[in-house]
């Protein structure tokens, strides 16, 4: 069994503000040991179900949030850098798993919740489908038949989550109580729900359906903040509709900002 992990950093237990996800930010180690933590209660659970499985880590937060000291053994990592779409991703793998996934943006009470940016995106849709971070690679790995089975994070996630996916397997660590605020699992309890609920999810890849949005083609919209720079949406084929709006159309998923 070949498996591929998303990580991100605010869906882990214990991490509900800002000033925790980036580099310079006071209490960005601490929630990087947190996620650390996570990915090998994660990668545990996997073992308990598949102990030969082959497992990809990509490290998709955005300045990284994996202590590589501590990254799981019997797993591979995909470092935070230079990385495009499709991600490495291919029909080779037979599930995707959501680490600390955080829902879309302008989510009620979704804790840290943002699409893809926090400081220039205020949403993307896909064929007229509004999709956070989850539903765009969600569907990215469906769109070459692998089924994305897992996700941890907090309710609001979960929620997002089951209404693409309604079978989905999902560690629920923290309930959202706003943007900066969180009730949150003890950090070992939600290690040991995600672990557990990594080795249902492993149990039952065959059961869970990919995420698939009808096309080609696909048309993606992006709408910005007013302060964002659009030049990297126009040099890479987006056309502006209006003063925020922005689309571009295209045979392959891959090729859109996903």
């Amino acid at each position: 069994m070949k498996l591929y992990i998303i990580t991100d950093l605010e869906g882990i237990a214990g991490v509900a503000r800002w000033d925790q996800t980036g580099t310079d930010a006071p209490g960005y180690a601490q929630a990087c040991r947190l996620m650390t933590e996570e990915l090998r209660a994660c990668v545990a659970g996997i073992q308990l179900a598949a102990a030969d499985a082959e497992i990809w880590v990509w490290d998709a937060h955005g300045p990284g949030s994996i202590d590589v000291e501590r990254f799981p053994r019997g797993a591979r990592l995909i470092n935070r850098g230079s990385i495009q779409p499709p991600y490495f991703i291919d029909s080779s793998f037979d599930a995707v798993f959501f680490l600390g996934q955080h829902s879309k943006a302008r989510t009620r009470n979704g804790n840290l919740c943002h699409t893809y940016s926090s400081a220039t995106v205020d949403g993307y849709w896909i064929n007229g489908i509004e999709l956070g971070e989850f539903g765009c690679r969600a569907a990215l790995a469906g769109s070459m038949g692998v089924p994305t089975v897992f996700v941890s994070g907090d309710d609001t996630m979960a929620a997002e989550a089951r209404a693409l996916i309604p079978n989905i397997e999902v560690a629920q660590v923290k309930v959202g109580l706003g943007p900066q605020l969180a009730l949150h699992l003890a950090p070992e309890d939600a290690r040991d729900l995600v672990r557990d609920t990594a080795a249902a999810a492993v149990q039952r890849v065959a059961e869970i359906a990919p995420y698939v949005i009808a096309g080609p083609p696909y048309e993606q919209r992006i709408v910005i903040t007013g302060r964002a720079d659009a030049g990297s949406l126009l040099r890479s084929g987006f056309e502006q509709r209006s003063a925020n709006t922005f689309v571009k159309v295209a045979e392959r998923l891959e090729d859109l900002n996903i």
